[in-house]
């Protein structure tokens, strides 16, 4: 093909769409088709528009209703400019008109996809005939390789069409159907489709049937956006949607826009051409590249250096390396969880730090701890992650039907209703894959997919990666495993310092680094740490062939601070809330023996304090004769409710912190997240507190009246008992976001009981104690005894803690309302501190280009 290709344009509903000659277009009901017909005589994958190499053709699949040309059904036929095609009706099916097309000669277009798509040719490359072994190391350190050989001639071919395109290839011409010196987007690709903006013309665009621009993206609300043609000129206006509505990647509401301005709604980009909007659907047809990105931590050391690499389109690429050649700080810097200090990471041009807010909507991450709740179904789980991403207004007909797609895509649909704990390391894997397919991202990041699994599985994730490319997208891996590296399309191999030691096609990178085995390579690296593994790539022709065009890009000298950004809420704050309480209460309900314990340990220490044969009356004064019972059972009462309330919150933050990292990057509400667990968790401690006062009072006499509940001393006692769960409960939650392990939580648990038992006030005198009865004011069991002390009255039942002065009462046991009240708020001001504190730790485990 070349100078004599037509350029053919398709009409279809008011809308118009140029077709590039270098790819088919399938028309169907099928979402992920290229024109998406809502029509029920059209079938799912109904046909196939392609460039036949001397002419157009459209191919029809075995349609259920056919496809006509001229009233007459075909099965393919050439087609041209005033071609009429009807779909699953000769008369009245949907109609598709083709016409040619105004603008830049299509030959032109054509000539400068090939040529961009050619870097090896274009830059005058030759494949190597003799490689010159580097010279010796610094230091009379000899060369920790064997010798090298030659690579293979099937390694040398040309790159096929869909290679990576060099910066300086892209930034030589604008784009296609583009105005020179407008920004590139999607690189040389033609416009999806485009629109005539006439001034006056408003265009509405979202998902429901009514707009003006009708987009099938689920990330997309009914009504998302208007695009308006004034006399001042052309303006993005956002109708309140869900996702946001970016230009340049900062979200807004209401901006003029102009040519150099690009427009994101969902997956689909906008861009002014003159008086014509041209569209650019984002289908996996992503460049995606590293630049000199360089990570220093505290003390200056640099633990990234100098990463560059561009990554093909539509293609796995995996990362290997030894234990601290940086492969987790380079997947960080990648997905913007932690920016480099210097250095850009682009997708398909445009800076991921910079426009995060509308890009991260694109790029599917999946942690090597599992991003979902095992005590749930795997249908379960992912109808939770499709309502908190999808927007608020996805009718949920919409949520299932994306969700069996993806089931069917990564064939789960058998597993479907099958708890998650009851699937294999490799199923687990895939249905962790499934929740980021959810909102189709073009771009997806693994970070150790097959660690822990068996050969035989490690096989199983690596071929479901690949397959997930050769679907058009882009995927990274980070991983361990080398038994399955020829999968991949390009390896990526870290040397230790965090450094490139390699990156090219998989089946060279051992001749490359002149050794049989990976085992070997490794080894090298280890015995070897000193040996400059970045210069000895730098200087070889796979790194000409493979990298310089990306690497000769010069690095900025002062790095920019990605702008903070606050993230796009697909769901209002209460849908969030309401969802977020219901997937928790569906995960503790799941987990039976989880419910049993948390009846069980309140029944127990009330049924412990109801061992003592004792009231909560005055013994015998007169005689000298005191009730030292009563503080010993409200000490029980106090003690085990502080561990209940604690132990039911002490891991709930930790064990999702992978699955919160996850969700606060597509749009998680921090508070949100933390008032579901403290309104689910402050239920169960209600019920416990309950249970563990009828047990606790129900065998012996309270007071005739209390100070606030005159005729109900026993609920005014169990307010006490349950304020003090909820503050317990809250510093649980506080040691949660603390620690890094779960396995750390218990040790702190139980500290934090023996020191309530210490502050208590019941064992010794705390009042009028110096440094010791400021230290107990922080504590929540010093003011829950002190509440109940009040309805109690312990101060007299008691014998008194100062014997010289028996009259030095404690104050905070002052048997009246205006103290119970007191006690009662410090003792909730605890809890309420505690939240806020929560707030503010959560912040540091979700992305740093997020945080305010």
């Amino acid at each position: 093909m070349g100078h004599g290709v037509p350029e053919l344009v398709l009409e279809l509903n008011g809308q118009t769409w140029a077709l590039d000659p270098s790819r088919s277009y399938t028309l169907g009901r099928d979402p992920q088709g290229d024109l998406v017909l809502e029509d029920a005589r059209v079938s799912w994958r109904h046909a196939t528009v392609r460039w036949g190499g001397h002419g157009w053709i459209i191919e029809d699949h075995g349609s259920t209703n056919g496809t006509f040309v001229q009233g007459q059904r075909i099965g393919q036929t050439e087609i041209g400019p005033g071609s009429a095609v009807h779909l699953g009706n000769a008369t009245d099916g949907p109609r598709l008109n083709f016409s040619g097309a105004p603008g830049a000669p299509a030959a032109d277009l054509y000539n400068a996809h090939t040529a961009m798509a050619t870097p090896v040719q274009q830059h005058g490359q030759q494949p190597p005939q003799q490689y010159q072994q580097p010279g010796q190391p610094s230091g009379g350190q000899g060369w920790p390789g064997q010798q090298y050989q030659q690579p293979q001639q099937q390694g040398w071919q040309q790159p096929q069409q869909q290679a990576y395109v060099p910066q300086q290839a892209q930034a030589a011409q604008p784009p296609a159907g583009g105005a020179a010196g407008a920004p590139p987007v999607y690189g040389d690709r033609s416009p999806t489709s485009f629109h005539q903006m006439a001034v006056g013309r408003v265009m509405r665009i979202g998902r429901a049937l009514d707009n003006e621009l009708v987009v099938s993206d689920l990330q997309v609300s009914r009504h998302h956006a208007e695009f308006r043609a004034t006399a001042g000129g052309f303006e993005i206006v956002d109708l309140g949607s869900h996702n946001g509505t970016y230009v340049n990647g900062q979200p807004v509401r209401q901006q003029i826009i102009g040519p150099n301005d690009i427009v994101g709604v969902g997956h689909s980009t906008f861009r002014l051409v003159g008086d014509r909007l041209e569209e650019f659907v984002d289908t996996g047809d992503v460049s995606f590249s590293a630049r000199h990105l360089t990570v220093t931590v505290d003390g200056g050391k640099q633990i990234l250096k100098d990463v560059s690499f561009g990554v093909p389109e539509k293609s796995l690429i995996a990362v290997i390396g030894p234990s601290g050649s940086g492969k987790s700080t380079l997947l960080k810097a990648l997905t913007g969880y932690r920016p480099a200090n210097q250095g850009d990471v682009l997708y398909d041009n445009r800076n991921l730090y910079k426009q995060f807010a509308e890009l991260r909507q694109r790029i599917g991450l999946v942690p090597q701890d599992d991003i979902l709740h095992k005590e749930l179904t795997v249908r379960k789980a992912l109808r939770y992650a499709a309502k908190l991403r999808f927007p608020g207004d996805t009718a949920a007909s919409e949520r299932e039907a994306r969700i069996d797609e993806v089931l069917r895509e990564l064939k789960l649909d058998i597993h479907k209703d099958k708890k998650v704990t009851a699937l294999s390391g490799g199923q687990r894997k895939r249905v962790s894959v499934a929740l980021e397919l959810l909102t189709k991202p073009s771009l997806i990041f693994l970070d150790e997919p097959t660690s822990g699994l068996d050969p035989g599985m490690d096989r199983d994730v690596m071929q479901l990666l690949r397959g997930l490319a050769d679907d058009g997208r882009t995927v990274l891996v980070v991983t361990h495993s080398v038994a399955e590296l020829a999968l991949c399309d390009k390896l990526l191999v870290m040397a230790p310092g965090g450094s490139v030691a390699y990156f090219g096609p998989p089946e060279e990178a051992l001749n490359f680094f002149g050794y049989e085995t990976w085992a070997d390579v490794f080894s090298a690296f280890e015995n070897y740490r000193d040996y400059d593994w970045s210069g000895r790539w730098k200087g070889s022709q796979h790194y000409q062939m493979y990298a310089a065009d990306i690497d000769a890009v010069a690095p900025q000298s002062v790095h920019v601070q990605p702008q903070m950004v606050r993230p796009s809420v697909p769901q209002s704050w209460g849908s969030q809330l309401w969802t977020l309480m219901r997937r928790y209460s569906s995960v503790i309900a799941s987990d039976r023996g989880f419910l049993a314990l948390m009846l069980l340990l309140p029944a127990v220490l009330g049924g412990v304090s109801a061992l003592i044969p004792s009231d909560f009356g005055l013994g015998a004064p007169s005689k000298g004769h005191f009730n030292q019972d009563a503080g010993t059972i409200m000490l029980i009462l106090a003690v085990g409710m502080c561990f209940s309330g604690a132990a039911n919150s002490v891991r709930e933050l930790i064990k999702e912190r992978v699955i919160y990292e996850r969700e606060r990057a597509v749009g998680l509400s921090r508070s949100a997240y933390l008032m579901s667990k403290v309104i689910v968790l402050s239920f169960i401690t209600v019920v416990q507190g309950v249970l563990t006062c009828a047990i606790g009072f129900s065998v012996r006499k309270l007071p005739d009246e209390g100070l606030i509940l005159k005729s109900l001393p026993a609920v005014e006692l169990c307010l006490v008992i349950i304020g003090l769960g909820f503050t317990c409960m809250m510093i649980g939650l506080v040691i949660s976001s603390l620690v890094k392990t779960a396995e750390k939580t218990m040790p702190l648990l139980v500290m934090f009981a023996i020191v309530q038992v210490v502050f208590t006030g019941i064992l010794f005198k705390l009042y009028d104690a110096p440094g010791v009865e400021q230290v107990g004011w922080l504590m929540p069991a010093r003011w829950a005894i002190a509440g109940a002390g009040t309805t109690l009255d312990l101060s007299h039942i008691m014998a008194p803690m100062d014997k010289s002065d028996p009259k030095n009462l404690d104050p905070l046991w002052e048997h009246s309302a205006a103290t119970w009240g007191l006690d009662m708020i410090a003792l909730l001001a605890i809890g309420i501190a505690c939240g806020f504190a929560v707030i503010r730790l959560l912040r540091r485990h979700e992305p740093e280009v997020m945080r305010k």
